[in-house]
């Protein structure tokens, strides 16, 4: 258990640090990216790990990078060309 908590908070840092490095104009502060990815991996693995039980490492750490990932995905700004107002006709 104690490898799957420590995969799973790498596995949300390595994709905290991927996105802030690649998007850094759509995301909101780093402190804020920092924090969400390691806790949406630790939700994966907890939900995963609760799903299929122990024994199932690989598994469970898909699942944290899995979750982590749509949790920063739900982190990311539109552009400010999708950002138009929509005048009355």
């Amino acid at each position: 258990m104690i490898w799957e908590v420590l995969g799973a908070v790498l596995f949300g840092l390595g994709l905290s640090w991927a996105a802030a490095r690649l998007l850094p104009h759509r995301l909101p502060s780093h402190r804020t990216v920092f924090t969400a990815g390691p806790l949406g991996s630790l939700f994966g693995a907890y939900l995963t790990h609760m799903a299929l039980g122990p024994g199932h490492v690989l598994a469970t750490l898909a699942g944290a990078l899995l979750v982590g990932a749509v949790l920063l995905s739900l982190l990311i700004r539109p552009t400010s060309r999708r950002l138009r107002q929509v005048m009355p006709s």
